[in-house]
């Protein structure tokens, strides 16, 4: 069973948090890797906040290819940061040559375009060195978005933590929502990109479980959006689905678990939204989700949530203070980091609800 956890706070946090969160819910898994997406960051990229930053693993040829990419689409760099990397002995650790995070002003002739041209031009242009990269295994580019940084490594999460220095904390690598996962892949080849958080346009989706409608979502999410690709994992459809109800369609949040785990017909008779309901289980069918899993999203504002399957076969707990809201799939997790909370106000979400974290670390829980 996968582990998967999420801290949004008021204060920046360091990624050493989400290790914490993870560490203590390692019993059972297999140390297969560690993978964090953070959103709303501090320390050296909060000036930058405005600008797209591009999350990097690849070779000395792969850094090559990114830059003379990028430099020939206009792309400015105007920061990079490369973390220092202690590669002592015996860690057990797939590390690639080259981790680097860069900050790009927009090509001048797409400073004037509106928010919608130049994300557009973002997607297009990780698209495309995602697949200049994939020649040779030169790299992998995790993400290139602004505000937003993504790391994923092969190997046991304690080691990839010591490895990147991220046991010690620091005040220049922090971020405000941190998502996390601390094991790789394990239904299908392990690869860097199956590692979730996945990451797509603003959007982060992670799970716990499987999913068994994954090949009837293929089916219809290849044909949907160009930016819906790999498919390295079956989770990977969470986010596609969760992209393309809220960002694609424009629909609010609340309509996500209708899409993906929708009521039954008899329970959609008597609502007063019947006829919406039934639209979308009409027109969406491909798109609904079936097996043992928990589901924890973040959406372009950095609005945090979590939901479940319909018969609740994987845990996850919600946990809070005054400062700080954090998303286990085991209650562990929480206590490590928030040991001092009231624990009578954690909530475990049902089957039918979504649990939604605002920016003002209000919980909500909506009732599908």
């Amino acid at each position: 069973m996968c582990r998967i956890g999420a801290i949004k706070s008021r204060n920046y946090v360091h990624p050493s948090q989400a290790l914490l969160l993870m560490q203590s819910q390692q019993k059972g898994h297999d140390n297969s890797g560690f993978a964090m997406v953070m959103h709303d960051l501090g320390g050296i990229f909060e000036p930058y906040k405005h600008l797209p930053t591009l999350s990097l693993a690849c070779t000395n040829e792969g850094v090559r290819i990114a830059e003379d990419m990028l430099h020939a689409a206009g792309f400015q760099r105007v920061m990079q940061w490369m973390p220092e990397t202690d590669p002592r002995p015996g860690l057990d650790i797939n590390a690639m040559p080259n981790y680097i995070f860069q900050t790009y002003d927009y090509p001048k002739f797409y400073k004037k375009e509106d928010r919608q041209t130049k994300e557009d031009l973002l997607l297009d242009m990780r698209l495309k060195l995602r697949r200049a990269l994939e020649q040779d295994d030169q790299g992998y580019v995790y993400s290139f978005w602004p505000d937003v940084v993504t790391l994923k490594e092969i190997g046991d999460p304690k080691d990839i933590g010591t490895y990147f220095k991220l046991w010690e904390p620091n005040d220049r690598f922090t971020a405000r929502v941190i998502t996390a996962q601390c094991r790789q892949n394990t239904n299908y080849d392990i690869v860097r990109y199956a590692a979730h958080p996945f990451f797509l346009q603003g959007y982060t989706a992670l799970a716990n479980g499987e999913n068994t409608f994954y090949l009837k979502n293929v089916e219809l999410q290849r044909k949907l959006h160009r930016g819906y690709i790999g498919f390295e994992s079956d989770s990977q459809c969470f986010l596609y689905s969760l992209h393309y109800v809220h960002r694609h369609l424009g629909w609010p949040l609340s309509y996500y678990k209708h899409v993906i785990t929708p009521l039954p017909f008899e329970e959609i008779d008597g609502r007063e939204d019947r006829d919406s309901l039934l639209a979308i289980r009409q027109s969406l069918a491909h798109l609904e989700i079936n097996g043992p899993n928990t589901i924890i999203g973040v959406l372009p504002d950095n609005t945090l949530f979590t939901c479940c399957d319909t018969k609740k076969l994987r845990p996850v707990v919600v946990g809070r203070d005054a400062d700080t809201v954090v998303i286990s799939s085991e209650v562990c997790g929480i206590n490590e980091i928030l040991p001092e909370r009231n624990w009578e106000k954690d909530i475990y979400p049902h089957e039918r609800e979504t649990v939604v974290i605002d920016n003002q670390l209000e919980v909500h829980r909506w009732r599908q």
